[in-house]
């Protein structure tokens, strides 16, 4: 399974990287395009649309949807209300259903939660279509963040994990493990400024805007928000998978599980840090 699981991490960085490095925006977006419409299929099946025609349907209309926002990047994108108002409702919305449980989740008819994924997955593609016209090193800084929330997170909860977090949805995940992922991005975000001073680089990145507009308290209070956005996308997915009674979003990945189970924290993060950058 390790094997599996370094020889997929190795072929997606073989794609991504250059898509992500070269100076034109286009090869990445198209490459991400590629990532969502499966993310949309995966959505689908995991939502009550089991007949194939129907997932493969909802994967070529969010790639659609996606590819005609891409010519309105600069006025869509750039409307920090409409990333306060994702930021919002992941926080009232995706809190709320997490407190009801997997049980609820399966009660709401299939049409709202098909339009709540497709709504959720356009707004995080949107928000890194516009974080990578901002510059390849502010947008792999936010990733960054959920990356290392997810590592720090689940090596403390290996290692000091005793007080469950959603035993109903993730049994696996504890408090000590969101303490551990806090601990690790407030440790990145210091790093990566340490890091920026001493490099020229393509763009500022998260971190260091967040701090010219905000100062250290206000960069410390938006990680933590960030960081805690991170769990509930991860937990959101979760319960849905559960409610789905599956293990993976689907196969598309070995070693890794689906499309949806790479993405999940990012689908809150990236609205929520270019809702921040706006303050």
């Amino acid at each position: 399974m390790l094997r599996q699981r370094v020889i997929t991490a190795l072929a997606l960085l073989a794609l991504l990287l250059p898509a992500l490095w070269v100076a034109s925006p286009l090869p990445f977006a198209l490459l991400s395009l590629g990532l969502i419409s499966a993310a949309g299929w995966e959505w689908a099946r995991l939502n009550g649309i089991d007949a194939s025609a129907g997932a493969l349907v909802t994967g070529g209309l969010l790639a659609l949807l996606c590819a005609a926002s891409l010519s309105k990047l600069a006025q869509v994108g750039q409307t920090s209300g409409l990333w306060w108002l994702a930021t919002a409702c992941w926080l009232l919305g995706g809190g709320g259903v997490l407190a009801r449980g997997p049980a609820a989740w399966s009660k709401l008819p299939s049409l709202i939660r098909w339009i709540l994924g497709m709504a959720g997955l356009w707004l995080a593609w949107l928000a890194m279509a516009q974080a990578r016209s901002i510059g390849t090193h502010f947008l792999l800084s936010v990733m960054c963040v959920v990356w290392t929330a997810d590592i720090a997170a689940y090596f403390c909860g290996r290692a000091f994990g005793r007080r469950k977090l959603a035993p109903t949805i993730s049994p696996g995940k504890s408090w000590e493990g969101v303490c551990g992922g806090v601990a690790g991005v407030l440790m990145l975000g210091l790093g990566w400024l340490w890091l920026e001073s001493t490099l020229s680089l393509d763009s500022p990145s998260f971190f260091l805007l967040l701090r010219q507009r905000l100062g250290l308290g206000g960069l410390a209070l938006s990680l933590l928000l960030l960081a805690g956005l991170s769990v509930i996308g991860d937990l959101f997915e979760s319960l849905v998978k559960r409610a789905a009674g599956v293990k993976d979003s689907s196969g598309l990945l070995p070693g890794h599980g689906g499309v949806l189970d790479r993405v999940d924290a990012l689908l809150p993060v990236l609205p929520a840090a270019l809702a921040l950058i706006s303050l």
